[in-house]
C-alpha cells in the first residue's frame, strides 16, 4: 500500500504538520529521495510507517515523551524488555504523582464551591484563594 503523507496523517488522526514533525524528530521516515529539504516529490508511505505512526500515537497517550518514544523504538528492535519495564514503571510513577495532584486540587475546588455554595456575603472563596497574598 502506497499512502500519501495526507493519507497517512489522516489514519493516524494526526495532521500533516504532526507526520512532518515526526520525521524532523527521526520518529517516521521521509520517503522522499534525499530525506527532508533534498529532492521534492510526493512522500509514498507503506504499511510500516502507518505501525509507527500508531505506536507514537499510543506511547504519547500513555504520557511518553518524544525522546522516550524514540527509546522505546529502539528497544523494540533490541528486545531489551528489562530497559522496556524500567520505563514503564518510572512513567506510572509519575503518573501516580500526576493523579495525586489532580485528586487534591479536585478536593479543594469541591470545598471552596462548598464554600462558595453556604456564603452570601462577603467575598467569593473561590475567587479570594487563587488572589495573590501580600508577602506570599
Amino acid at each position: 500500500m502506497a499512502l500519501t503523507i495526507s493519507e497517512l496523517a489522516r489514519s493516524g488522526g494526526v495532521g500533516v504538520e504532526t507526520v512532518r514533525f515526526y520525521q524532523r524528530k527521526g520518529l517516521l521516515r521521509d520517503p522522499r529521495p534525499g530525506g527532508i529539504g533534498r529532492a521534492k516529490g510526493q512522500r509514498h508511505y507503506a504499511d510500516e510507517d502507518v505501525r509507527r505512526l500508531g505506536f507514537i500515537r499510543s506511547a504519547k497517550a500513555a504520557g511518553f515523551i518524544l525522546d522516550e518514544i524514540a527509546e522505546l523504538m529502539g528497544l523494540d528492535a533490541s528486545d531489551d524488555r528489562a530497559r522496556a519495564r524500567e520505563m514503564a514503571e518510572a512513567r506510572l510513577a509519575h503518573l501516580d504523582s500526576e493523579i495525586a495532584a489532580l485528586e487534591r486540587a479536585r478536593q479543594s475546588l469541591r470545598r471552596l464551591a462548598g464554600e462558595c455554595a453556604g456564603s452570601k456575603s462577603g467575598p467569593c472563596p473561590i475567587i479570594e484563594a487563587f488572589e495573590e497574598k501580600p508577602g506570599g
